[in-house]
């Protein structure tokens, strides 16, 4: 079959398969896997030329990890290094070393055992990533968990693939050691010279690219960068995926981010799309139905055991129960770079592909059930009570602190969430000598709040003891503006469960989720997605110049279709400049002197309207502006008339406050 007669093959049944899967929200990832397995050598044997396949996947691989730098700069790095370092070092560290003593007890060999740690402690980035923004989860307190542990893990891979063509010489080689420390050495050199090179070369090289008004040539000089960094490093011995990641970090920092993420995007998706086939063409059916209890074992193993691991490393970085729970699911599967390093471990012969042949199947039916899992996750809480022992011996300082440094409170607000809008509100009731408790579950956001001096406490709202502790009881009213769907609904509930009579109002993202709260019976709900809406709404409609009455009008009416508000709108009138239709008007000024034909006449006796043309708008008189009855207000000598007009009838006022030099002027 030619290879083209493949490609269509293989984007007729991705399209198939995908769609099939989208009535059961399983997400495009999963669909273009299976693709893979159903098309492949050991599915329906329908495209045979791997090979090439292997190579646009490739391909995909390095513009997928160019998409990952551009979105996190160095300047994003350094804003969530917490999470990235201790959060990633915890759950990659503690999942590679338990995975490798496991291996080892069952008798691999050493290398092997390593390989196995390796592949167990990465996890899928784009399927995570993806799942987490269709959620509107990623600011979430286990979505920030889950992004800066997979960034880290992003960043583990260069070490892995320079420690896997190593492992086949022995490990108790001290030259090995001595490889192992040279090329680390040799590539935080190629990494620090990329970046001191680029760091001016890069944005010179855009501001001439750009000069050129060639889209063109802007997408060659991105494809450029992507694919001649990774090749720089390549040569060097490092991957063609670490290239690619520093090029995007590069370009992260410049001016042109976002238009490079523009262009190279559909590029990327198409790509990447081959990627996930190819994961899927390794799927063999005939080895899920010959090793059927030790693919099940390692699926258990991803979906359980690194779940539970990533669970702790969250529950020990103080994240609450909860939290922690949803960032062991979102991690609890095979990562696309995993595939990676087991073809680098078969090329090297650390492994045989008949041995990792089990690994490789269950890790792919992870990456099946990982979305659905996640999705349904937010509503089983039999693992936040598994975990809830382990928060409390972790967080009764945390718990106790907050007791005390609340002992008193009465009529008080209680807000949960100190993001923007809590730090907000938090603010104007601290103005308004208003006492405020606020809860919060990201420990940067509760450190940031203590430096600005708000009462900001670390605590998990959804328990009955934070509650407590925060002296619902006696509180004037609670406010929840946190983005955890979920979550807010576990805080209501447990509000509503104490039986606590407080008016709570409640920010949320989108409207479709208002229902859920309105059983709670909350005293208000405003959704963003509504307030933003008739923002902009509001915007546009005054900058086209429509009358006031009527956009007023309009925000009634998408208000009566969504909810209720008492805000007004409150936009500022158009300057005379922005009404097209008075853009030939003209403000001027003029100064009234002594002996001039206006002094001591009013503008309705000069009859300035009917004889020019031109409006007195303002009397200017020593430092008081006369803006009311104009018309018959009589004028003095050094008051400051403003008049607007047309620019031709304007030109003869000024003789009008002028000195009368003849009775011609008269």
């Amino acid at each position: 079959m030619h290879f083209l007669e493949e490609i269509t093959l293989i984007a007729t049944v991705s399209i198939i398969v995908t769609l099939v899967l989208g009535r059961f929200k399983l997400p495009v990832v999963a669909g273009l896997v299976l693709t893979g397995a159903l098309v492949g050598p050991h599915g329906l044997s329908l495209a045979n030329d791997s090979e090439t396949i292997e190579v646009i996947a490739e391909v995909g691989v390095v513009f997928l990890l160019f998409t990952i730098g551009l979105e996190f700069s160095l300047g994003r790095l350094k804003h969530i290094f917490r999470q990235v370092a201790l959060g990633g070092l915890l759950q990659v560290g503690a999942t590679a070393s338990i995975t490798t003593v496991v291996a080892l007890s069952l008798n691999r060999p050493l290398p092997e055992a390593i390989v196995y740690g390796f592949v167990f402690a990465l996890s899928s980035t784009a399927l995570v990533l993806r799942t987490l923004n269709e959620r509107n989860e990623l600011d979430a307190p286990h979505g920030r968990f889950i992004v800066g542990t997979l960034i880290f893990q992003d960043l583990c891979i260069v070490p892995m693939v320079l420690i896997i063509p190593l492992l086949s010489q022995g490990l108790e080689n001290l030259y090995v050691w001595k490889e192992i420390g040279l090329a680390m050495a040799q590539a935080v050199l190629m990494v620090t010279a990329l970046f001191v090179c680029s760091r001016k070369l890069v944005p010179l090289l855009f501001k001439w690219v750009d000069a050129s008004r060639s889209s063109e040539v802007f997408i060659l000089t991105v494809l450029c960068l992507c694919i001649g960094t990774a090749y720089l490093t390549s040569l060097t011995g490092l991957s063609l995926a670490l290239g690619a990641f520093l090029a995007g970090m590069i370009v992260a920092d410049t001016d042109f981010r976002h238009r490079a993420m523009g262009d190279i995007l559909p590029l990327k998706d198409v790509f990447v799309s081959f990627f996930f086939v190819s994961i899927g063409m390794f799927f063999d059916f005939d080895v899920l139905f010959d090793y059927t209890g030790e693919v099940l074992l390692l699926l258990l193993a991803f979906l359980f055991g690194k779940g539970l691991i990533a669970s702790l490393a969250a529950m020990f970085m103080r994240f609450p129960p909860r939290a922690a729970w949803l960032a062991g699911v979102g991690l609890a599967q095979f990562g696309e770079f995993g595939f990676v390093l087991i073809q680098l471990a078969i090329q090297e012969n650390v492994i045989s592909s008949d041995e990792i042949a089990p690994l490789l199947n269950a890790g792919i039916l992870s990456m099946f059930l990982t979305p659905l899992i996640v999705y349904k996750a937010p509503h089983f809480t039999a693992g936040e009570r598994i975990l809830d022992p382990l928060a409390k011996l972790l967080g009764t300082k945390s718990a106790e602190d907050l007791e005390q440094k609340t002992v008193g409170h009465n009529d008080h607000v209680i807000i949960i969430g100190y993001g923007i809008s809590g730090e907000l509100l938090t603010a104007s009731l601290r103005t308004l000598s208003i006492e405020t408790v606020v809860l919060e579950m990201n420990s940067d956001n509760v450190s940031r709040g203590r430096g600005r001096g708000d009462p900001v406490y670390y605590a998990d709202a959804t328990s009955e003891e934070a509650l407590g502790h925060a002296h619902l009881e006696s509180a004037r009213a609670v406010v929840v503006m946190i983005n955890d769907h979920g979550a807010t609904e576990r805080v209501l509930a447990t509000i509503d469960r104490l039986q606590v009579n407080v008016p709570i109002f409640v920010r949320t993202q989108y409207m479709i989720g208002v229902e859920d709260f309105n059983k709670f019976k909350p005293a208000g709900v405003v959704a963003c997605e509504v307030e933003g809406g008739l923002e902009v709404l509001s915007r546009v409609l005054r900058k086209l110049e429509v009358p006031r009455n009527l956009i007023i009008r309009e925000i009634d009416h998408a208000r009566s279709q969504t909810m209720h508000s008492d805000r007004e709108f409150k936009e500022d009138a158009l300057p005379i400049r922005d009404h097209e239709e008075l853009k030939d008007l003209t403000v001027e000024n003029i100064l009234l002197i002594a002996g001039s034909r206006a002094e001591s006449k009013s503008p309705k006796e000069l009859k300035i309207a009917e004889k020019t043309g031109v409006l007195v708008i303002a009397i200017k008189r020593e430092e008081k502006l006369i803006l009311h009855r104009l018309a018959d207000t009589i004028l003095e000598v050094g008051d400051v008339v403003y008049c607007i007009g047309e620019k031709a009838d304007l030109e003869i006022i000024p003789a009008w406050f002028d000195p009368v030099l003849d009775q011609k002027k008269k």
